[in-house]
């Protein structure tokens, strides 16, 4: 999977250490005033310890290099930050797979996964197409608690067999043995398509499918457009 690192945690980052640069200068400008007056004003049959001063020199030595590691900890932020939009660009023109909310039906085909808090003793998953309308109820026979993969014929509840390239979400209903509703969570599926752009107003580099974003991280597979 591809990696990304939001602009705004650069964006806070970088202020963080403007901040320290100004307070560390309006410190090591006091620091030196002080300084100085104690040289000018010291007794020369008792003159100042020089080892407390090289320990004070060093200790704001010490300060700026830590200030100067923070800036490149920052570059390196940014770096990644870039990264993750040249890698969503060079997506750009390919088919790619990636985890999404809904699954593309291919080669009659979608998978779907979710996990249960607990077993259930009913479990109905729904499958619905673009405009919200159900076109098959699924009644799984494992009801086990945790991590579920179901994998949908493309049929809808006729037996008629729906075209590939059709985009379908999923609504998991589960009930407990108290006949409580059970929340699922983690509902994903598989989206396949061309993307088309790159988007990054949210601070996040997500790649364009067929019209849907999705983060550059969230593709599990990159191939070459079909001729």
């Amino acid at each position: 999977m591809a990696t990304a690192v939001s602009s705004q945690n650069t964006a806070s980052v970088l202020d963080r250490i403007s901040n320290s640069r100004t307070s560390l200068a309006t410190n090591k400008e006091t620091f030196l005033k002080l300084l100085t007056t104690q040289l000018k004003n010291q007794d020369p049959l008792a003159p100042t310890d020089t080892t407390q001063m090289t320990q004070q020199i060093t200790s704001m030595t010490g300060v700026e290099q830590q200030l100067v590691t923070n800036d490149l900890l920052a570059a390196l932020v940014g770096m990644n930050t870039g990264t993750g939009l040249s890698e969503g660009v060079s997506m750009i023109g390919k088919q790619v797979s990636a985890i999404s909310d809904t699954s593309t039906l291919k080669d009659g085909t979608a998978t779907f996964s979710w996990t249960q808090p607990g077993a259930s003793t009913s479990l109905k998953v729904e499958i619905k197409n673009a405009a919200g309308k159900v076109v098959r109820t699924l009644t799984p026979e494992d009801q086990k608690s945790g991590d579920h993969v179901i994998t949908w014929d493309g049929k809808d509840d006729s037996g008629a067999k729906l075209p590939d390239g059709g985009v379908y979400g999923i609504v998991v209903s589960a009930k407990a043995g108290d006949g409580e509703e059970m929340k699922v969570s983690n509902v994903k599926g598989r989206i396949e398509g061309l993307v088309t752009a790159v988007d990054n107003t949210t601070g996040q580099p997500q790649v364009v499918i067929d019209g849907k974003a999705v983060p550059v991280d969230n593709v599990v597979g990159i191939k070459a457009a079909a001729a």
